[in-house]
């Protein structure tokens, strides 16, 4: 199959092609880590893939989010790195992840509603191409602990007016998004349950959150916007936890694998939390129509793991020279996380933030904390100190994959080449599992 010019195109041919029988999919960046991005321009534009990037709700709104963004400022900051990285912007799209009232949950309903319209409409305001309605949690004055599907539909149809609106108030054809629809998501960011607890998604529950939700589109006069939906978000028995990953088990999603024959229009399976699957199994998922791969927690481990290598590195090296300043990253990253511990102490029983089921654990809740000043600055420091060449038996000792592409050849031997190739490592499996390498333009 070869891409139709654009990734938006692409997106929509996914269902489509996996029935005619042939493997497709896409995966999905949801980090806002500089580095990381640069990792995945980096490997879209060796594949010559489109390159899709997404944001949660909790990431960026209208009042910027933990990343301090809204809509526009992050798509700004995509974009702006393609230019600098010299990437066909024809070829990047931008997404919104969970975009739904999420954040105000604990707000009336009319009020969260009318916040998440907003957010919403500032996405699409914003170029966001990639809209995922998300209305499935209860909200402030709602009765029920879990909400029907009947109105979580017919909130995803009041944010899909939203947008559509914007959409018209822009007058450009593709200023109208994609959708995707679906509740059946695992915790954002990993699980606090265990492995065993690991649901997949009843087929027959599936199917009938789609017919509610194209009749309450249909009430709302949304039978355009209802040919654009292109992904149901579906549990396949994949998650990640503190320290366990539930791996993709065929036989335990086959019902479900067999219900894409009989999905609508363009649409295919979206899903979340395939984080720190092995190759195999994302082989596995992509051939059995799983095709549409959020991942992010574990390239930012990744890329924890290589700045601890590497900080490993700079004590052995370094330690015994008196002129030395060493940066002390791991110390400080402890120090703040302690701090200001809101991110992390819900998810970790842990007492303290270096404790290693906190600093090592799949969760990566270290993520939140990269872009503190004093560790961006303690950052800057390791890159300094190791700006020379690294001895290559420390190398080998720390990073040995990385000390392989140096030895022959493909990477330089500085901190940002080391880190690259390390978090590309962890995304190449789902590249080839999407066959990103072959659907050219």
């Amino acid at each position: 199959m070869k891409n139709r010019q654009t990734p938006r195109n692409y997106l929509e041919s996914i269902g489509p092609c996996q029935r005619r029988g042939e493997t497709a999919g896409i995966y999905s960046i949801c980090s806002s880590h500089r580095i990381v991005l640069e990792a995945a321009f980096a490997q879209a534009k060796e594949d010559k893939s489109p390159l899709l990037v997404e944001a949660t709700c909790n990431q960026v709104n209208q009042f910027g989010g933990y990343s301090g963004m809204t809509p526009a400022d992050f798509a700004e900051y995509v974009f702006s790195m393609a230019r600098r990285m010299n990437f066909d912007q024809k070829r990047l799209m931008i997404g919104g992840d969970h975009l739904g009232p999420y954040v105000w949950r604990k707000e009336p309903a009319e009020k969260a509603m009318e916040k998440a319209q907003t957010m919403v409409s500032d996405c699409v305001r914003a170029g966001y191409s990639k809209i995922h309605l998300d209305a499935s949690m209860p909200l402030g004055d709602d009765e029920d602990e879990i909400i029907s599907n009947e109105i979580s539909a017919k909130r995803a149809a009041r944010l899909c007016n939203a947008a559509e609106r914007t959409a018209e108030q822009i007058q450009q054809q593709d200023a109208y998004p994609l959708y995707v629809i679906g509740a059946e998501v695992p915790t954002p960011g990993g699980s606090t349950a265990t492995e065993k607890d690991v649901p997949v998604s009843d087929p027959q529950e599936v199917s009938r959150f789609i017919e509610i939700c194209k009749n309450e589109f249909s009430r709302n006069g949304l039978d355009n916007a209802w040919n654009r939906v292109i992904a149901v978000v579906v549990q396949p028995g994949i998650d990640f936890g503190e320290t366990w990953v539930a791996h993709f088990n065929r036989e335990a999603a086959t019902r479900l694998s067999d219900l894409h024959d009989r999905l609508p229009g363009a649409m295919t399976y979206e899903i979340h939390a395939t984080d720190f699957q092995t190759p195999q199994a994302l082989e596995k998922m992509t051939q059995d129509h799983f095709a549409l791969m959020k991942i992010g927690p574990c390239l930012t481990h990744s890329f924890r793991e290589a700045v601890f290598a590497l900080a490993h590195i700079e004590e052995l090296w370094l330690a015994g020279r008196k002129s030395a300043d060493l940066s002390g990253i791991k110390e400080e990253l402890c120090r703040i996380m302690n701090a200001d511990p809101g991110y992390w102490k819900s998810h970790h029983s842990a007492k303290s933030a270096s404790d290693w089921t906190v600093l090592f654990s799949y969760l990566d809740r270290v993520r939140y904390y990269w872009n503190r000043l004093e560790v961006e600055d303690a950052l800057a420091r390791l890159f300094a100190n190791l700006s020379g060449q690294i001895p290559q038996p420390l190398l080998s000792q720390y990073l040995p994959a990385q000390y392989r592409a140096v030895a022959e050849g493909i990477i330089p031997n500085d901190p940002a080449s080391l880190i690259h190739h390390k978090i590309r490592d962890t995304l190449f499996p789902y590249a080839s599992a999407c066959r990103m390498a072959q659907n050219r333009e």
